[in-house]
């Protein structure tokens, strides 16, 4: 096997007894030898020219007829190098001695051409000799010597690494780089297929390309393959393959070159980013799927469907007995931890759901349990690679152990769920189907999913906790002084009916809340009596339950009108108002309620047209915010309908009195209250009233 610099090939030549059987055929111009375009020129022993080849002609521009008998040195030499040129061919015809060199050579046109030329001594079969001369234009010569040098040099120091296949797509030749890059020595490669060479790629995919490119001529750039090389098995490697066809001049295909660059570093990199953008779009996902109720159980079910199949596939969710009864409970170290099942999700069939705890009852797990580990330090605990021992650990009991290996669980993963520094359960994750183990990003996903849940099971618990109390009062009294807000001043009145002692169910609220917002209430519970004012004390409580979770007026009024369903045979109205001064508006929806005025300085009075809404306890009714913007000045009257309302008088009247009470001087806030209960009350009244006037501070 020859070598060249750069490129280890496959030998010099091939011997006589090698050529026995080979097929001799003849290749269209255009090689090497073309290119230079060598003319040959023979002289005979007095100097005539005796054969002239058409190279000859395309290079000094005299036909043959005009050559040939002509003295060569008279014929193409200048006057003043005749006496070098006859010393030259004497020494050559008397000693056979070649000549190499350059030499300036008179063209047809009168211009010397500087040749590269080769002279030798020829014998013929009777005796004589003949000067046989080889020459090619110079320029043209250097160029190819300096595009082959620097085809060596580039070849072989690329750091690219390059290779050359036959037409049959087997290596001709590799430069040092491709050794580096495959971890297979030249020799290995010389004479070979790809998938001789390379087992450890898809090569017949890439044999294919090969055939592809030799038989259009289209080049293939950057197709990415990956594997693993037999010095590195575990390690998956990645190269950018680029593959084109080799032609000489004349157009005649030699083979393929194929360039390899090791683009791993890249290829991991852009696993990570897609890892990346999948974490974020199960994150998103997440955001819109969980938390869509305030239900404890449902909300543990949409967890556990998120993270089934892509990070899971089963997934568990428990919930601390602890923490669903509103008790703070640390688990104690070394002690069991009692827990309430609330959801199980699996991609498939299988036997590890009989070994998960079923929804609604509870599993006490003793202190060695990885679980009870998990909700113990409030850390994820994770066992990559699951062995029999580890079931124990991960099971409730023995028997649950035995269906987790029947299943093939083969990797598990908890993350604690914690809301507000509570740790209130755990999402319990294992892969049966999946082959690859839990990693780092398998963590940081779970812990990431696990506490947007934990914050939406903490707002269910504690929406529970609190509708269950709601659900228990007997009675609710009304606010006394309204509590100081930021950027509102405001005045309330309550009138009750009739009789003073016939307590109704009409109310209002005044409820700072994060983010210096406030929540403004009116409701009205149709009827009278203690039991409307019971139902009234309920839809008060959950209200502001509600309005501290920060949902919009909207979802509120949907929440209340869930619990009023559930309630004594009533129904209510209600008007919704959430103020946020750093934004300048103010949220606004009714449940069937009496629309508010907006009074704006230096403008009427106007009523607000809010999509009215059906009354709370009809069920089932989409309720929608609106938005109003509101300015320095403007004030913000909401009342329930016992300021309004009369038997001998029409509804839009009594609005329209209203507005022109209102669209007198600003005397106040309170002032403004005793105003329009004095001008629009009548006596004693028979329906309760509740008012409720904001403005916004300058």
């Amino acid at each position: 096997m020859g070598e060249t610099e750069g490129f280890s090939t496959d030998g010099a030549g091939t011997g006589a007894a090698e050529l026995g059987e080979a097929e001799f055929k003849a290749t269209a111009p255009g090689g090497l030898l073309d290119v230079l375009g060598m003319a040959a020129v023979a002289l005979d022993s007095d100097g005539r020219i005796a054969l002239w080849s058409r190279q000859a002609e395309e290079l000094l521009g005299y036909t043959a007829d005009e050559a040939l008998g002509e003295y060569a040195a008279r014929l193409l030499v200048a006057d003043e190098h005749i006496g070098f040129v006859l010393e030259l061919f004497s020494r050559v015809m008397d000693s056979g001695e070649a000549w190499a060199g350059v030499f300036p050579i008179r063209h047809k046109d009168g211009s010397l051409r500087l040749l590269e030329m080769r002279n030798m001594r020829l014998q013929s079969r009777q005796g004589g000799y003949y000067a046989l001369g080889l020459a090619a234009d110079q320029e043209t010569l250097r160029r190819v010597e300096r595009d082959l040098a620097l085809s060596v040099r580039l070849v072989d120091q690329s750091p690219i690494g390059l290779a050359v296949l036959d037409t049959d797509l087997r290596f001709i030749g590799v430069n040092p780089a491709l050794e580096h890059v495959d971890k297979i020595p030249a020799e290995q490669h010389i004479g070979r297929l790809v998938g001789e060479t390379l087992p450890f790629l898809d090569s017949d995919d890439i044999e294919a390309a090969m055939k592809t490119v030799l038989e259009t001529g289209t080049p293939l750039v950057d197709r990415q393959v990956t594997g693993h090389v037999p010095a590195d098995p575990e390690d998956e490697r990645a190269w950018s393959l680029s593959l084109y066809r080799l032609e000489d001049p004349g157009g005649r295909v030699l083979g393929v070159a194929a360039s390899v660059i090791d683009v791993t570093d890249r290829h991991r990199a852009a696993q990570e980013a897609e890892r990346a953008r999948h974490r974020l779009s199960l994150v998103a996902d997440a955001s819109v799927r969980i938390g869509t109720t305030l239900d404890l159980r449902e909300t543990a079910r949409e967890l556990a469907e998120v993270t089934v199949p892509e990070l899971a596939d089963i997934a568990a969710v428990d919930v601390l007995d602890s923490a669903v009864e509103g008790r703070r409970e640390p688990v104690p170290a070394g002690g069991s931890a009692v827990f309430r099942a609330l959801a199980v999700e699996t991609a498939e069939p299988t036997a590890a759901v009989r070994a998960a705890d079923p929804p609604g009852e509870l599993a006490r797990y003793d202190a060695d349990r990885l679980v009870t580990q998990c909700v113990r330090t409030g850390e994820p605990v994770v066992v990559p690679r699951v062995t029999e021992a580890d079931l124990a650990d991960i099971a409730r009991d023995a028997k649950a152990a035995v269906l987790l290996a029947e299943a093939g669980v083969h990797s598990y993963l908890a993350v604690p769920l914690i809301a507000r520094g509570e740790v209130l359960g755990a999402l319990d994750l294992k892969r049966f189907r999946n082959p690859l183990p839990f990693d780092a990003d398998d963590i940081l996903l779970a812990g990431e999913l696990a506490g947007r849940a934990a914050v939406c099971i903490d707002n269910a618990r504690w929406y529970q906790q609190q509708r269950n109390t709601a659900l228990t009062l007997q009675r609710s009294l009304l606010p006394q002084e309204p509590p100081p807000v930021v950027g509102l001043d405001v005045a309330t009145r309550y009138q009750p009916a009739g009789a003073v002692s016939e307590v109704g169910g009409d109310w209002f609220d005044i409820l700072p809340l994060n983010g210096d917002r406030t929540a403004l209430v009116v409701g009205d519970v149709m009827g009278s009596g203690i039991n409307a004012a019971t139902t009234m004390g309920r839809l008060r409580t959950a209200s502001q339950t509600l309005a501290a979770l920060g949902l919009d007026p909207g979802q509120v009024l949907r929440q209340l009108d869930g619990i009023t369903v559930g309630l004594d045979p009533y129904i209510a109205t209600c008007l919704f108002a959430l103020y946020d001064p750093r934004r300048g508006h103010c949220r606004l929806a009714s449940a069937g309620h009496m629309p508010p005025v907006l009074l704006r300085p230096g403008r009427a009075p106007r009523l607000l047209d809010l999509p009215t809404g059906a009354p709370l306890g009809v069920g089932g009714v989409p309720f929608r915010a609106v938005t109003v913007d509101l300015i320095p000045g403007d004030r913000l009257v909401l009342y329930t309908d016992g300021l309004v309302e009369t038997r001998d008088e029409d509804i839009d009247t009594r609005l329209h009195l209203l507005l022109t009470l209102l669209a007198g001087p600003d005397t106040g806030l309170e002032e403004t209250c005793d105003r329009l209960l004095a001008a629009l009350r009548h006596g004693a009244g028979q329906d309760d009233v509740a008012l409720l006037i904001a403005r916004v501070r300058d």
